[in-house]
């Protein structure tokens, strides 16, 4: 299976976990998450460094569609290993808050976005700059073994576009804005989303992941428990390179920050399902927020916060490793083989093998089309 026909991981009758997912089965179930893309997707491999190929892009996520600037929400930040970077994490683990849009994009590119991310907002209120600096979020992985990284090629534009184009609603996955030339398990990889719905406290609430996969190594590729690793082993890159992941978790349950950092530990362990070790290469950084406070700049009045006791977050944990595990999986069934700088390939997934390999082990798999 590859072009149109790829997939979801659930459309080939695998999921993972038992909890139910969302509508979408996407970050976006949560209220209010909107999710936009820049693919920047361009050039042969003929082409020398500096001057393309283009195999890269920029996701935005924005906690509400409204003035998060001045409507901030609760949030926390977690990362399994620091080699790799979101900027404006600092502020999120000192403040417990993000005021701004939360940007994805390859390494090289982070201080491009940033800029541009500033600038878009200054756009849309001039008192930025001038009663406060904006210091956005923006995360990065290494999209260099298909993208020519030198050729600095996210521009404003691409920024732009991600962010006035974010709505709610079906992401796109694989091969798309930030994961336009991202690899994971030695395929083809990119963009994946999975969303569950949860309880506590006998109240229903909405937790989605959006995952920008780039990590891994194939023999410890693992899907609902499956081995598949050891099963697939040709399609292999002429390189492993070493990437990261970033992964930003929301939910609509009222949380403190520091139950946002939990969340956000428990993203670690779902990449771990998959066959992450967190190798000393790869950045594994999580990034969690609440979309159920809304907090304003400055407030005259104390602020007064619910939240769901601690107790009563077993759901809500096990959601988090279950949406994580499979947004990484459903980046890899929906990307598509995608050739690269200086003619490297990443191969997809091929479902198909996919399909035969969890039926070997006792697993209810099947076709797209239902065989």
């Amino acid at each position: 299976m590859s072009g149109s026909e790829r997939c979801r991981l659930r459309d080939l009758g695998v999921g993972v976990g038992v909890l139910s997912t969302g509508p979408l089965n996407a970050i976006t179930d949560v209220p209010g998450v909107r999710v936009g893309h820049c693919t920047v997707s361009w050039g042969g491999p003929e082409l020398p460094h500096g001057s393309g190929p283009a195999r890269t892009g920029v996701t935005a996520i924005l906690p509400h569609g409204d003035d998060v600037w001045h409507e901030r929400v609760v949030a926390g930040a977690f990362a399994a290993n620091g080699a790799g970077e979101v900027i404006g994490m600092s502020a999120i683990r000192e403040w417990g808050l993000i005021e701004t849009p939360v940007l994805l994009t390859n390494s090289q590119s982070v201080g491009a976005v940033y800029d541009a991310t500033v600038r878009w907002m200054m756009d849309r209120d001039p008192r930025i700059g001038i009663e406060d600096a904006v210091m956005p979020v923006v995360g990065e992985c290494d999209d260099g073994f298909l993208n020519d990284l030198r050729g600095m090629h996210v521009k404003e534009a691409h920024v732009c576009e991600a962010l006035d184009g974010a709505t709610t609603g079906p992401v796109a996955e694989g091969c798309v804005g930030a994961g336009t030339g991202m690899t994971c398990f030695d395929f083809k990889a990119g963009i994946g989303t999975s969303s569950r719905v949860v309880t506590a406290h006998g109240l229903p609430f909405a937790l989605g992941v959006l995952a920008l996969t780039n990590y891994g190594v194939r023999r410890r590729l693992v899907v609902d428990g499956v081995p598949v690793g050891r099963e697939i082993t040709d399609l292999m890159p002429v390189e492993n390179r070493e990437g990261s992941c970033v992964v930003v978790l929301a939910t609509d349950a009222p949380l403190t920050s520091r139950q946002c950092e939990r969340l956000a530990k428990r993203c670690s362990l779902g990449l771990a399902v998959t066959g992450s070790y967190a190798s000393d290469g790869s950045g594994e950084i999580m990034v969690a927020f609440t979309t159920a406070h809304r907090v304003p700049r400055a407030s005259a009045e104390p602020l007064q916060f619910t939240s769901i006791a601690n107790d009563n977050m077993q759901e809500l944990f096990e959601a988090a490793v279950d949406a994580t595990a499979e947004s990484v999986l459903n980046s890899l069934c929906a990307a598509q083989t995608t050739v690269g700088r200086d003619a490297q390939v990443a191969h997809a997934l091929p479902l198909d093998r996919l399909v035969a390999t969890m039926r070997k082990h006792g697993r209810d798999a099947r076709s797209r089309d239902g065989a």
